[in-house]
């Protein structure tokens, strides 16, 4: 089971100084990828009312594309991890353009995780549509692959349209490893109509439950409906999540075993929301995790 890190982006700060010590830390720990999350905006809850976002205007996100440039050149094997990346409110041939400018500019160590996101402020502001995110996702999965597949793409969907032209450079990956998110903080199970988008699409999928009983039955139905749409279950990546506050060292290691045993290939760590305030912290953190769960 790999074992990565959640980039702590909403607490660590702006410094670049400061984001190239804590990255290098992880790689020189052994971690095997970073996750970096997603948000273009963030809204004035003064002005939206009833607002239930886990983030707002005033938490930081550094643009992931961006930050992964800069971290190409200060990294020399970590995996650069997106989960996710909020695909629908984006443009589809620009992602894929940027998406294989990191994997290139790395040597081929991208994972794309994407998803629909919740924020429907974003959308507005960029121009797409909330209500349709789930559908075009589905049709953004098929033009990506081919537009890192292919050297020229004709290609005519419901959204999107691309007349026999293609991305220069290609990636290294062809195509770039696609991840999908399954569910949230506030309601982690996710829905049947989901599970079985990431049963027939998704090259791996990040689960947001807890790994019980639910989660189990949970893993199950995925594994059923990628079996009904002809594919291997067991092909399909899991990586688990494990907050730093979820509990003392023991419990990162229960929680560990039991993503194990539900066939997880990847876990990570996530130190925000722990109560650390310095970028120290967040290294100590990760330090003990590791010598915790993978030592």
């Amino acid at each position: 089971m790999n074992v990565g890190v959640v980039f702590p982006q909403t607490e660590i700060g702006p410094d670049p100084i400061a984001i190239r010590d804590y990255v290098q830390a992880a790689e020189g720990l052994g971690y095997s990828h970073l996750i970096v999350y997603d948000h273009v905006l963030g809204a004035d809850t003064q002005f939206h009312q009833g607002w239930k976002g886990g983030y707002t205007s005033a938490d930081m996100f550094h643009e992931p594309f961006v930050l992964f440039g800069y971290l190409a050149g200060l990294t020399s094997s970590l995996e650069l991890v997106t989960a996710v990346l909020i695909l629908g409110q984006r443009q589809t041939a620009l992602v894929a353009k940027q998406a294989a400018e990191v994997d290139v500019l790395t040597g081929g160590r991208l994972r794309l995780g994407i998803g629909v996101g919740w924020n429907h402020v974003e959308y507005e502001a960029l121009g797409q549509n909330f209500h349709d995110r789930g559908r075009r996702s589905e049709e953004q999965i098929a033009l990506l692959r081919s537009l890192w597949t292919e050297e020229v793409v004709n290609f005519r969907g419901r959204w999107d349209q691309v007349t026999h032209a293609g991305i220069n450079p290609l990636p290294v990956q062809r195509p770039i490893p696609i991840w999908m998110g399954a569910g949230g903080r506030l309601n982690p199970v996710p829905s049947d109509r989901v599970l079985r988008r990431v049963g027939r699409l998704a090259d791996g999928w990040f689960p947001q439950f807890l790994p019980d009983e639910t989660g189990e039955d949970t893993v199950a139905r995925m594994r059923a409906f990628a079996k009904a749409a002809g594919r291997d279950p067991f092909s399909i990546g899991m990586e688990a999540r494990i907050n730093i506050s979820d509990g003392d060292p023991e419990v990162w290691q229960e929680r560990a075993a039991a993503w194990r045993a539900l066939g997880a290939t990847h876990v990570s760590v996530n130190t925000m929301r722990a109560g650390f305030r310095s970028l120290q912290d967040h290294v100590d953190a990760i330090e003990q995790f590791k010598e915790t769960v993978a030592g």
